[in-house]
């Protein structure tokens, strides 16, 4: 499938914002949401813990009008809590996708906890709003997914569709962790795009620690974020992937959006190349492109996404065209 993507440039950008909720910056991972008045973006933010200093990861979000041309509300505070002392998501949650399903506004998050021999580890929580997506109540101080058997680390980017009477997932999943070097002095993770089933969102089935979608920079290719949209009779995904060291410095290893077309759901076909921007441009983006989402609005395909530095300064927006006879 050939996708022409048009940019609209960077529609959200965080400084204004940094007062509310203790943030210190970043508007990563936006996570849209169409409501009957306005269209809600959650994003993860960042503040900084008092006993240590490292950062915590929150969510917060911004409505903006049917047209996408005007913000017309801020939340003020962060619409769910960081997890209780020694839970999945103690140290972070990031990111969080919400989704309508039988009547219900349910979310995925991905917890955030620290260890000592690597840096960080997650798994998937579920999570329920009860007051129209102003804030989110947890099912449980645990996570709906975690490490398994084939799939023994890192654990989330939940992005769920909701289907007749199940719901389908694509997740990221860690395969290892690559050893210091004496120019790469921490540990540094690879991981990779699975999916599985659910009949009731709680129990999900399928997981093989099987990656779906095909490396294009080697083995040790890093891949993030899936988004998932139906369309001509079949799924497009928009995900990110990068090299798995030196990405924080060299633009030429950071991340890039890929795309891939799948007729069932299961099989998928990677383009060969990157997602490119047309439209207005800017230095906002320059480096990165990174973390996207998908959503329909008015009978047409957005994407919304971060550029430089995995998010720090706001993120964007793109329409979509894709042309189903170019696959």
């Amino acid at each position: 499938m050939k996708i022409h993507a048009i940019g609209h440039g960077q529609v959200f950008a965080v400084e204004p914002y940094l007062p509310l909720n203790s943030a210190v910056g970043f508007a990563q991972s936006p996570h849209a949401i169409v409501l009957d008045d306005r269209i809600r973006v959650y994003y993860s933010t960042r503040k900084l813990s008092p006993n240590n200093g490292k950062y915590l990861s929150q969510i917060a979000f911004v409505d903006y009008s049917l047209d996408l041309k005007s913000i017309i509300y801020h939340s003020r505070n962060p619409v769910l809590s960081l997890g209780r002392t020694g839970c999945f998501d103690e140290h972070g949650i990031f990111p969080l996708h919400v989704l309508r399903h039988g009547g219900r506004i349910l979310g995925y998050s991905t917890g955030l906890s620290r260890r000592i021999s690597v840096p960080i580890d997650a798994a998937i929580g579920l999570v329920e709003s009860f007051d129209g997506g102003d804030s989110f109540v947890r099912h449980g101080d645990g996570p709906v997914m975690s490490a398994s058997l084939h799939e023994p680390f890192m654990i989330g980017d939940a992005f769920v569709l909701s289907e007749a009477n199940k719901l389908k997932m694509w997740y990221i999943f860690g395969q290892r962790w690559l050893e210091p070097t004496l120019t790469n002095p921490e540990p540094e993770r690879v991981y990779k795009i699975a999916q599985c089933e659910s009949p009731d969102g709680l129990h999900w089935v399928g997981r093989s620690g099987t990656a779906i979608i095909p490396d294009q920079l080697g083995i040790d290719e890093c891949q993030a974020l899936p988004t998932v949209t139906k369309i001509d009779g079949g799924y497009l995904m928009v995900f990110c992937f990068r090299e798995a060291v030196g990405f924080r410095t060299d633009p030429k290893r950071g991340y890039r959006l890929g795309t891939a077309y799948s007729r069932d759901g299961q099989a998928w076909n990677r383009s060969p190349e990157p997602l490119e921007f047309t439209g207005e441009p800017g230095a906002w983006n320059s480096d990165m492109q990174c973390y996207p989402n998908l959503f329909w609005h008015q009978q047409k395909l957005w994407l919304l996404y971060n550029g430089n530095e995995f998010g720090r300064h706001g993120f964007g927006l793109a329409e979509l065209i894709c042309n189903p006879n170019n696959r």
